[in-house]
């Protein structure tokens, strides 16, 4: 094992010098998002306007682990010639970033096999002080420190080279909690947020600050204030004793210069009724500027007060410089789910472009307190439509067009910030944006943002919750009550953010099933305190569908219990396309030195449509594009074509495309080794019903030797 390692040693140091005898080393990607500062850009030129049409495969790596279904949303990070990257099981792996080739592996269950993946990461975090080099990775609640020449756990960091990001988080409490994008690194410090559940039981959202060497923690701030902190006045006295998540999942940008880093958050729990806290809740829905080293709030900016629409900030902002009146601003740019770009001074968060706070409809639903008024920009314009009209509605074909008119009269559609209803109420841009976690593209040369949305209409219906009573359920009725809201009574789900429950033993062994539903995974809580019996009910009718009767034990009311719960679903027409009309998916280019807009084209289509001659409608798109000084922007995202693109980022036209093997649902990375600049994408079939393996897929120029 020592004689492996060392060479694995060597290769990578090997790799590091041959790219040091081109002349000026590599250009690389060495941070989620290309840079601190998440912009998204490279200084690239190789790969250009002129012969981008000549891209052709370099390399490919399969990370599907065997795996046929899976999700793969990373964006790989290149240091020294090395590509760090995970699988679709959360293994962490390190390439040769010029031809594929894998240099080592980290395997985290020591060889136990994860059927169904390993859950959804975007990445990883490279560290090092000149001679210590390591990565950080989160594999479900735990965060490892790993030797990045070896892969080897760092025994010296927490406890055998991992910290369990459940503690410390509050007193009494070890709820489930995972990192989904990657944290910052600022000197010594690894800042993260976390991944939390969207109802309660869920732990708070945290923003934590550990230190790279010893994985102890050094600074912690509340995103759900406690006695004493600024905006704990914005909630019910002891909500920090029981409301979670108002969490950074998205992920954060750091200003190095200045030592700021900057974290925006999402929703508390419950995401889509707030009876149980009431108030503007603050630092939910908020993009917070903290000092780095402490961890001190500088300012903040809530977005959405109280939300009760799951408006989480999507992505991290894009630390930006824009030109007014003759002179440079360092601003930051915050895009959101409603389609609206904000634009703020850096150290001050001054606003650069006019918000004005909308008055907005007032709950009629029983506990429910929604915020007097709501910010919005009044520039730049909107880069998703803004409310849902009949005139909207999809035209593909009259019995469509019939089906959804009819469910749409018995909803309601007011535009943003209309309250939750009994009877349905539509959100839109639905609760995946507009803007999503890919992120937008900053090009520094021209002031531009290009930023990729989707135009989906979602539907969030309240349904009365049944009061915890000592009586004999069946399995079915336990299920349609805790879980039927979000993967529907006949268990089909909403894919891909509701999967479907059908056949999940194809993916999942039984322990593992019961283990999700007691503890949760991702954005689903625990059911924990429901009980065993109750829980092994709806286990049984999950598998069997059998209702299975059972007793269940009267619970104790407390503050998580309330009497609404949400169903949700995308508003679709009767086979299965958006019920509104194209575009479905866009991709903008806003000039932020002025607010106007470049141009807006559809991004993506369906490929049934596209063979009957319905073409340029845009489609579902998750991950980002990166722009490139080669005048160049590249984008997959596309659920429905799987193909990944390359724009002219004047004008928006079309340079090159090509079909990927599954849908390239990840924000790529460029960067340049051994004198030649390589594009790659993660491509997976998780938001799709294919299976099809998970890869990472590089493309280069056919260079002369």
């Amino acid at each position: 094992m020592r004689l492996q390692c060392a060479l694995l040693a060597l290769a990578v140091t090997k790799l590091s010098a041959q790219s040091t005898q081109t002349g000026r080393g590599p250009v690389e990607w060495p941070v989620y998002g290309g840079g601190p500062e998440s912009m998204r850009y490279s200084s690239l030129t190789q790969i250009n306007r002129d012969n981008v049409k000549h891209l052709e495969v370099a390399w490919t790596f399969d990370a599907s682990d065997a795996i046929e279904r899976s999700e793969l949303e990373v964006n790989p990070i290149v240091v020294n010639g090395v590509l760090y990257a995970t699988t679709v099981s959360l293994h962490t792996i390190a390439l040769d970033a010029a031809t594929g080739e894998l240099l080592w592996r980290f395997d985290p269950y020591h060889g136990r096999n994860v059927r169904g993946g390993g859950g959804r990461t975007r990445g990883v975090v490279y560290w090092s002080d000149g001679r210590d080099q390591r990565i950080f990775v989160a594999v479900h609640q735990f965060l490892y420190a790993l030797d990045a020449r070896t892969g080897r756990p760092i025994t010296t960091f927490g406890a055998g080279g991992r910290i369990d990001l459940r503690d410390r988080l509050r007193p009494g409490e070890k709820l489930m909690v995972s990192l989904g994008t990657p944290g910052i690194v600022y000197q010594d410090l690894l800042i993260i947020g976390s991944r939390t559940a969207e109802s309660l039981p869920t732990p708070p959202g945290d923003v934590r600050a550990y230190d790279v060497r010893t994985g102890a923690l050094r600074w912690t701030f509340h995103t759900i204030p406690r006695p004493g902190e600024f905006g704990y006045d914005t909630w019910p006295k002891d909500a920090w004793t029981y409301i979670g998540a108002a969490n950074n999942w998205a992920g954060m940008s750091l200003d190095l210069k200045r030592g700021l880093v900057f974290v925006p958050t999402g929703s508390a729990a419950d995401d889509y009724y707030g009876a149980n806290r009431a108030g503007d809740n603050l630092f939910a829905n908020s993009l917070i500027a903290l000092q780095a080293e402490t961890g001190e709030r500088v300012w903040h900016f809530q977005f959405v007060r109280h939300d009760i629409w799951d408006r989480d900030l999507p992505a991290p902002p894009n630390l930006v410089t824009v030109r007014r009146n003759g002179r440079l601003i360092d601003a930051v740019a915050q895009t959101t789910k409603s389609g609206h770009v904000f634009l703020f001074e850096r150290e001050t968060g001054t606003p650069l472009f006019p918000i004005r706070y909308r008055k907005y409809p007032k709950s009629d639903v029983e506990g429910e307190v929604t915020a007097d008024s709501q910010p919005l920009p009044l520039v730049p314009e909107p880069f998703a439509r803004q409310q849902l009209t009949e005139d909207m509605l999809t035209d593909r074909a009259p019995e469509a067009h019939r089906a959804v008119l009819e469910r749409f009269r018995a909803m309601r559609s007011g535009g943003q910030f209309v309250p939750g209803s009994l009877q349905g109420t539509i959100v839109f841009p639905g609760l995946d944006g507009g803007a999503e976690w890919g992120g937008a593209a900053f090009d520094p040369e021209t002031s531009v943002l290009y930023v990729n949305a989707n135009e989906m209409a979602w539907i969030v219906t309240l349904v009365e919750a049944t009061p915890p009573a000592a009586t004999t359920v069946s399995g079915k009725e336990l299920y349609a009550e805790h879980c039927g809201g979000c993967h529907r009574v006949d268990m089909r789900g909403d894919p891909p953010t509701y999967p479907s429950l059908l056949d999940l033993t194809d993916r999942l062994a039984t322990p593992e099933i019961r283990a999700v539903i007691e503890d949760g995974s991702g954005t689903m809580p625990g059911f924990a305190r429901l009980g065993p019996n109750a829980l092994s009910a709806i286990q049984r009718h999950i598998l069997t569908g059998e209702p299975t009767q059972t007793r269940v034990t009267a619970t104790v009311a407390s503050p998580i219990d309330q009497k609404y719960r949400s169903r949700l679903e995308r508003f679709l027409d009767p086979d299965g396309y958006p019920a509104v009309k194209p575009p479905w998916g866009t991709l903008s280019a806003i000039d932020l030195s002025t607010g106007k807009y470049l141009w807006k084209i559809p991004l993506g289509e369906y490929r049934e449509l596209a063979a009957q001659g319905i073409t340029n409608t845009g489609c579902e798109n998750y991950g980002g594009p990166v722009v490139t000084a080669g005048g160049l922007v590249f984008i997959g995202a596309t659920n429905y074509d799987n193909r990944f693109r390359a724009f002219d980022k004047a004008t928006g036209a079309l340079l090159w495309e090509t079909t990927l093997p599954a849908a390239g649902n990840a924000t790529p990375a460029t960067y340049e080794v051994n004198g030649r600049q390589f594009v790659v994408i993660a491509t997976s079939s998780g938001k799709s019903q294919e299976r099809t393996p998970a890869r990472y897929i590089a493309f280069a120029l056919d260079l002369p030797r």
